[in-house]
C-alpha cells in the first residue's frame, strides 16, 4: 500500500501540472472531445495540414522518421500537443518493421535503449501513445517496463490506442504511477468520408455519455477534409474541443478518486 500511496501522490502532482499546461479548467457542463492524429513523420504536406487543423488537435509523430523533428517543432509552435507515436509489436508480423519498434523479444535494457532513442528523435513530446501493439500491449511484463521508462520522465503521460480489446496498457500505466487514458473511437478504421462521419458521430455520443471522449484519426485526405469542416462546429453543437492533456488529467483524477474510495471501503470492512 505504501508504494501505491507514494505513486498516487506523484500522479496527483502530475494531474495538477497537466491541468495547468492544458490552460484554464474545462467547462464541465459541456461534453469534451480530444482529437489525436497519428502516423505523422513521413508526409510533409499532410503533416502541415494536420498542424493547421482548427483547435488543439494533438500531433502523434512516429520516431526516427524523415520529417519527425521538423513537424514536431512546427506543431509545438502552433500550440499543439506533440505525442511520441511509439511503435509496439503487433500480432501480425509486419513486412517491414517500423523504425524504433519495441518488440516482445527485447530485454529490459534493450527496451530502455530503444525508448530513449525514440524519444530523443521527436522534440517537444508531452505524452506517448501506442502505434500498432496488438501483441505487446497484452503483455503486462513489457508494459510495466515501458511505463517505468515513461515514469522516469515525470511529466509524460500515456494514451492507449487500444488496438486490441485485450490490452492491459492502461491498467499497467496507472498501477505504475503514469497518468493515462485510452482511445474511445477510431475516426477512420476504413478510409472514406462516410466512415469518418459515422465514427465522428459515435465520438460525440461517447462524449455526451461519459463527459469526455478521445478520437484518433490518421492523415488521410477524407479525414482531414472532414475535420477541417466539422471541428469549428463543435462549440455551437454544445461540445468543447480540448487538448489531450486535459482529458488525461481528468480521467486520471477520476481514477485516483475511485481508488481512494475503494481503499476506504476496504479499510472499513
Amino acid at each position: 500500500m505504501t508504494g501505491w500511496l507514494a505513486r498516487s501522490g506523484s500522479i496527483a502532482a502530475l494531474v495538477v501540472a497537466l491541468l495547468i499546461n492544458a490552460g484554464a479548467m474545462a467547462d464541465t457542463d459541456r461534453p469534451r472531445i480530444a482529437i489525436i492524429i497519428d502516423d505523422l513523420g513521413y508526409q510533409w504536406d499532410a503533416g502541415l495540414r494536420v498542424i493547421a487543423l482548427p483547435g488543439p488537435v494533438a500531433c502523434a509523430i512516429l520516431p526516427q522518421t524523415p520529417r519527425a523533428a521538423e513537424l514536431a517543432s512546427l506543431a509545438n509552435e502552433a500550440g499543439k500537443d506533440v505525442l511520441l507515436h511509439l511503435p509496439l509489436q503487433a500480432q501480425e508480423a509486419a513486412a517491414k518493421p517500423d523504425p524504433g519498434s519495441i518488440g516482445l523479444d527485447m530485454s529490459r535494457a534493450d527496451l530502455a535503449q530503444a525508448f530513449a532513442a525514440n524519444l530523443s528523435s521527436v522534440p517537444h513530446v508531452v505524452g506517448i501513445n501506442s502505434h500498432r501493439g496488438s501483441l505487446l500491449t497484452r503483455h503486462p511484463g513489457h508494459m510495466l517496463w515501458l511505463m517505468e521508462e515513461i515514469r522516469q520522465h515525470g511529466s509524460l503521460f500515456f494514451v492507449d490506442s487500444v488496438t486490441t480489446h485485450k490490452s492491459v496498457a492502461l491498467q499497467v500505466a496507472r498501477e505504475a504511477g503514469v497518468a493515462a487514458t485510452r482511445r474511445d473511437v477510431f475516426l477512420d478504421p476504413q478510409p472514406g468520408a462516410r466512415v469518418v462521419a459515422r465514427e465522428f458521430a459515435r465520438l460525440k455520443e461517447a462524449a455526451r455519455r461519459s463527459g469526455f471522449a478521445v478520437g484518433i484519426g490518421h492523415p488521410l485526405p477524407a479525414t482531414l477534409e472532414f475535420l477541417e469542416k466539422e471541428l469549428p462546429k463543435l462549440e455551437e453543437e454544445g461540445f468543447e474541443l480540448v487538448r489531450i492533456t486535459s482529458i488525461v488529467a481528468d480521467d486520471t483524477r477520476a481514477w485516483l478518486l475511485a481508488q481512494r474510495g475503494a481503499d476506504a471501503v476496504a479499510a472499513a470492512d
